[in-house]
């Protein structure tokens, strides 16, 4: 067995100290991932570890070399009991890494746990040690765990695969604990917040009813929510069992929640049940390269719309089906997932497979170009899951019965490739797809809203009444009006103007966004100043508004949306 020994006494300097003890191989390899599954980019985690050292069971110390960006490498160790020390810094407050404070110890231990090559499948165990002045802390995580001493835990992984994809964190926690299907759920949420816990239960309850109903079962004997309340962060990473969540605390339900939850707690819900319905699309049923992934570099997948666009498209949908939510409330949610899709003039640039592929090197590295170059896999691919889910009930099946084909595939471990879509479309209705679904999913072409909906009893209908200035995003800032986003239909780009400019003077008068936004309603060609990096530029610019499509849906039918909203195996 691989044992790691974790300690946190230096929790104010924000640093773990690791211990490993193994028996080696002759070489020895230890390696650290570069990625953590579920979150798409090469985040280079070996660059937080510190002070590596090895020793025999004599207590020598061993040479240790690091040959590559992320590997170490032991020699003559045959069979002999190694020690490996280091520390690792650890102040990254997302849920992608390891963050350790007076107020929180978390760990991904993907980002801390080095692995042994060729050593992987090794059972493991993790001793936890705690300081003294944290031993208040309460542990939440998805690993089997045991405690026989006040501050000291012991979690037991099969792998090291489960290991790295196990968060745990010890705080200060509230929660509560409920079943679902026979399956016990718990609920943890560290930081200040004033949660109305008991609103928050039953809401949870019946958004993971509907979930596991929908797959007639569950691929986990237990689940946790972990959250860490902030004052404005937001985001959350799927794992087998588990899900780690960071929110704004005023997500949280209020102590007196209306029966129709408010807008931002809808935020908090989708969250939720966007990271749950991972557990099966993610976790369980995966791209066939995703079964065993290579974490030292890219994995690449065209299928990230299936994975997250489907995914998003149920999140809100579950809100629904499980009754969290009035109908008028998901129709607000879906007008604003069509306004964006609408409003990224970059979805007649880049296709939802190229978005998946290019994740790597796109999605997590957003600059002022990314609207305007790429679309959405999470955006525009629970569009796309809409139009599958509303093709297929014209033909009498539904994405329902697809996702639950896919769950029994998988449980028979068969995962998915770039023909399954398509074949199962093809199964499930007796028709060839290959022509409507590589419309939808590879093709920068409007999306079939207009004729789709309306077969569902729901009208759809585009206007034009919102508008930017000069195509321009603009924040207010002291030194003048920052260009944060320079579409390149609009007036000010065709002038020059560009992102980063800093808008000083329009007409010989100090520029503000309000009158920049007066001048672009009143028309005409105006002087505009401003700084480019450290240099004073003028523009000659058409004051125009560019405007940007909305679409509004309304029911025209509840005999034919009840046929689209409710489930259907």
């Amino acid at each position: 067995m691989l044992h790691y020994q974790i300690e946190f006494d230096d929790y104010h300097q924000h640093l773990i100290h690791v211990t490993m003890r193994f028996l080696a191989n002759p070489t020895q390899v230890l390696w650290l991932p570069t990625w953590i599954p579920g979150s798409y980019l090469i985040r280079e985690f070996a660059k937080h570890i510190e002070s590596v050292q090895a020793f025999d069971e004599a207590g020598r110390i061993l040479k240790i070399d690091k040959f590559e960006k992320n590997k170490w490498r032991l020699y003559n160790t045959d069979h002999e009991l190694i020690t490996v020390e280091y520390d690792v810094y650890a102040y990254d407050l997302s849920v992608r890494g390891a963050y350790v404070d007076a107020n929180r110890l978390y760990v991904n231990p993907a980002c801390v746990c080095l692995a042994l090559q060729d050593q992987e499948q090794k059972p493991i165990e993790v001793d936890l040690f705690v300081p003294q002045a944290l031993q208040h802390f309460q542990l939440a995580t998805g690993l089997s765990q045991r405690s026989l001493v006040k501050g000291r835990y012991t979690l037991r992984a099969q792998d090291y695969m489960q290991l790295i994809d196990s968060p745990f964190e010890l705080a200060e926690q509230t929660g509560f604990d409920f079943s679902v299907a026979d399956i016990p759920h718990r609920f943890v949420v560290s930081g200040r917040h004033a949660m109305n816990a008991e609103r928050l239960q039953q809401d949870l309850e019946k958004i993971c009813a509907a979930q596991i109903d929908l797959f007639a079962g569950a691929p986990f004997q237990n689940y946790i929510f972990m959250t860490m309340a902030t004052a404005n962060s937001y985001g959350g990473l799927e794992h087998p069992n588990s899900t780690s969540l960071i929110t704004p605390r005023d997500d949280l339900p209020k102590q007196h929640e209306a029966d129709q939850p408010s807008e931002s707690y809808q935020r908090f819900l989708g969250l939720c049940s966007h990271e749950y319905f991972h557990a099966w699309l993610v976790k369980f049923i995966r791209p066939e390269n995703f079964v065993n992934y290579n974490l030292h570099q890219e994995s690449y997948t065209h299928l990230l719309w299936v994975f997250e666009g489907i995914t998003s498209y149920y999140d809100d949908l579950m809100l629904y089906r499980s009754g969290v939510i009035s109908r008028d409330a998901y129709f607000k949610l879906l007008t604003a997932q069509i306004d964006r899709y609408l409003q990224n003039p970059g979805r007649k640039v880049q296709t939802v497979m190229e978005s998946s592929f290019d994740t790597w090197i796109k999605f997590y590295r957003q600059d002022e170009n990314s609207n305007q170059a790429g679309t959405s896999y999470y955006n525009k691919g629970a569009l796309i899951a809409l139009c599958l889910d509303l093709g297929l009930r014209i033909h009498g099946s539904s994405l329902d019965a697809l996702l639950q084909r896919l769950y029994q595939r998988a449980q028979q471990g068969i995962q998915v490739n770039d023909n399954t879509m398509f074949e199962l479309c093809q199964q499930l209705t007796g028709q060839d797809w290959r022509e409507r679904l590589g419309f939808l999913i590879d093709s920068t072409d409007a999306l079939p809203l207009t004729e789709l909906l309306p077969e569902f009893g729901v009208e759809y209908l585009e206007k034009t009444d919102k508008s930017l200035a000069l195509g321009l995003k603009l924040s207010e800032q002291t030194a003048g009006v920052l260009v944060q986003q320079a579409r390149r239909e609009g007036s000010a780009a065709h002038a020059g103007l560009a992102a980063h400019d800093v808008i000083i003077a329009i007409d010989g008068y100090k520029a503000t966004v309000k009158k920049i936004e007066a001048y672009a309603e009143q028309g005409g060609r105006v002087t505009v100043h401003a700084f480019r990096r450290d240099e004073l530029m003028q523009f000659e610019v058409d004051m125009t508004q560019t405007a940007l499509p909305r679409v509004e849906l309304s029911v025209v039918d509840e005999h034919k949306l009840s046929a689209w909203l409710a489930a259907q195996s």
